[in-house]
């Protein structure tokens, strides 16, 4: 690994600080899942619809709760892309 600046430290500190911070949403099958995640994709809700377990299709609500969280955490890697690229340039690209 290498060595940050103190200065480099501090900004991926806040940056990181920031994404912590940030709420992302993503939704499947029409809204029936929503999952809810931090700016560095960490899940932290899911909410699914109730007429969803009126069939009782567990492998159903399997692959929209699989699917929500896929989506929310590329939205949560779009977010924290946006956020380095604010703060620290191109320079330092960011892989979740």
């Amino acid at each position: 690994m290498f060595q940050l600046g103190p200065s480099v430290q501090g900004r991926w500190q806040q940056i990181e600080s920031d994404l912590a911070g940030l709420t992302v949403e993503a939704t499947a099958g029409g809204g029936m899942v929503r999952v809810t995640a931090d700016g560095r994709g960490q899940v932290r809700g899911v909410w699914i619809d109730p007429t969803v377990f009126a069939d009782r299709d567990a492998g159903f609500l399997s692959e929209l709760v699989l699917s929500a969280v896929a989506e929310v955490q590329r939205k949560a890697a779009e977010a924290a892309q946006a956020e380095l690229g604010r703060n620290t340039g191109p320079s330092l690209p960011f892989v979740p």
